[in-house]
């Protein structure tokens, strides 16, 4: 339980500082959070090492000689993670975070669930861990569109690598879905249909963000990445690596169930993410 939940400047913030100081960077010491207090960030929260049960949680030091390079065969300087302690699960060995400090354990959104100790009648019951995912990152992307008035994403990896390239379309979308056929996000209601009260029943609305997307595995969409990097009005977001292929499987999955039509706009993909 946390007695004080802050929330973290701008993940970009940082970069900033520079032109905003005639002196040596003054935030240079890192944001540590003491016993009983949260600090939460674009796509983490971080908590005192103090804080955490150390029977729920283990560490595991990554290895890996691919992590570690930081030149490329261009000779560019590549961004790689810095060598930190891998936080796991005791229980399944699921990546959960890092553990930046000797003080300091950096959670990923997308790996707990965070739920009010008072009331359990509210607590939410979430069964299937991809609508987890699938919330997560949809509420993450309309929260930062509304907030920081940004709406292209780049998502990358704890590994250094970027998987996708969002583009935020639409956050008001109604989707529509047929039981008669629950691979499909769509259903066509002719007005025969609508006239049968049992039909409409058979219909559930749920409310989503309509996003466009590339995949970037396997040098894919290499040029598109590399221009959104160097853009400042792209928001970059790192999650795990195994999180940002869980995120690229829903999206596929929400292509394949639109009709051949909507499956592309110009150069890019377009899917569904469900906010509820």
């Amino acid at each position: 339980m946390f007695r004080r939940v802050l929330p973290l400047p701008n993940g970009d913030w940082n970069d900033l500082v520079d032109h905003w100081c005639c002196h040596p960077n003054p935030f240079a010491r890192q944001f540590q959070p003491k016993l009983d207090e949260c600090f939460l960030g674009d796509t983490f929260l971080l908590v005192n090492v103090a804080s955490v049960d150390r029977a729920a949680v283990c560490e595991e030091r990554e290895s890996g000689s691919e992590i570690r390079q930081s030149v490329g065969d261009s000779g560019a300087q590549v961004k790689m993670p810095k060598d930190n302690k891998t936080v796991v699960c005791t229980r399944c060995r699921k990546m959960l975070g890092d553990k930046t400090s000797a003080d300091t354990i950096k959670f990923y959104i997308t790996e707990l669930l965070v739920q009010p100790l008072t009331n359990k009648a509210s607590e939410r019951q979430i069964n299937k861990r991809y609508l987890f995912v699938e919330r997560v990152f949809a509420g993450r992307l309309m929260e930062l569109s509304s907030t920081q008035s940004t709406f292209r994403f780049c998502i990358q990896g704890h590994d250094g690598n970027t998987y996708a390239l969002l583009w935020l379309l639409n956050s008001d979308t109604l989707l529509v879905r047929s039981h008669n056929d629950p691979c499909s996000d769509f259903t066509a209601i002719v007005n025969d249909t609508v006239k049968n009260k049992s039909s409409i029943q058979h219909c559930e609305a749920v409310n989503a963000v309509k996003i466009l997307y590339h995949p970037c595995l396997k040098g894919r969409n290499k040029i598109a990445q590399e221009k959104w990097e160097k853009n400042i009005g792209v928001h970059c977001m790192t999650f795990p690596a195994n999180t940002c292929l869980e995120l690229l499987f829903i999206l596929a999955s929400s292509t394949a169930s639109l009709p051949p039509s909507l499956q592309s706009m110009n150069t890019f993909k377009v899917a569904f993410l469900k906010l509820d």
